[in-house]
């Protein structure tokens, strides 16, 4: 399957709405991939990088421009993830079926053991989610609130685009960026370290890892590495408190600014489906049983 074609059949109850993302044949390629990493992956430490200060780097402007060229040009992806990891302490292996758009349109189709955990669809400041085999649904959420009470990570829709490409929002101070070493930069804004590398003078400058600050709670990276076309096709997502998360992520079938329908980004909502709130994600999400 590509998952641009939006054309196959989804799961319960998302059955017969109009170009969405959905299961195929291509799941055996998918999880072919996610068992491929699934050795290395589990347990693995985090990446290595240089200590700072360093010194100052007036070059560094030109590295981050160079380094998120590739994503810059990225309006659209679907792409398969396979995901391993653990949140919330509870261990979870899952397979996720994503289309994602600017400026702040999202649908998230996740799997475990072939059975459909959730449906997530946010189109600007609105979210929705449908978990199928429990007969129930959150409505109208913010999209932050819900995915993050989902997966434990604190993304919105436009986060989630742009962590999946390997991006950031753009940097406008980079005289903070500095050198450290030959082949290293940092550039730090108000939230974020943002470290380049470049395996060689000659290589590109590619952004590997993003380490995310937040006021009052545990900060975050996320780690790049086998890049394609200057797009990364494994990340890893982890809390500077290991309990919150750490995930693993392997992407295939990607597709790239493919024209999306907006019903894409809806779900319908069957009768008799009873609400969820999201307190009670947070305490028992759907990704729990995906282990």
């Amino acid at each position: 399957m590509t998952p641009a074609a939006l054309s196959v059949s989804s799961p319960e109850p998302a059955r017969g709405d109009a170009d969405h993302i959905q299961e195929s044949t291509g799941g055996r390629l998918a999880a072919a991939v996610l068992a491929g990493f699934l050795a290395t992956a589990c347990g693995a430490p985090l990446m290595n990088l240089p200590a700072r200060p360093g010194a100052a780097a007036p070059d560094a402007a030109a590295a981050f421009t160079q380094a998120t060229l590739a994503c810059r040009a990225v309006s659209s992806i679907t792409a398969e993830v396979g995901v391993i990891g653990s949140i919330s302490g509870r261990r979870l292996r899952a397979r996720l079926i994503v289309g994602l758009a600017a400026s702040a349109s999202a649908r998230l189709e996740a799997f475990a053991f072939g059975q459909p955990l959730f449906i997530f669809v946010a189109r600007a400041a609105d979210a929705t989610l449908v978990l199928p085999r429990e007969g129930r649904a959150l409505e109208q959420g913010r999209p932050g609130e819900v995915l993050e009470a989902v997966t434990g990570v604190p993304l919105d829709a436009v986060g989630l685009r742009l962590t999946l490409t390997g991006c950031t929002p753009p940097v406008t101070d980079v005289v903070t960026g500095r050198r450290l070493g030959e082949d290293w930069r940092v550039v730090t804004d108000r939230t974020s370290d943002l470290y380049l590398q470049r395996e060689s003078r000659a290589a590109p400058w590619r952004l590997v890892a993003a380490v995310h600050r937040e006021p009052g709670r545990p900060g975050w990276r996320a780690e790049y590495r086998e890049f394609e076309g200057g797009l990364p096709r494994r990340i890893r997502l982890a809390s500077a408190d290991r309990r919150r998360f750490d995930l693993h992520l392997a992407l295939s079938q990607v597709d790239l600014n493919a024209s999306l329908d907006a019903a894409a980004f809806e779900v319908r909502i069957p009768p008799g489906t009873q609400p969820i709130t999201v307190e009670e994600l947070r305490a028992d999400g759907p990704l729990s049983s995906a282990r």
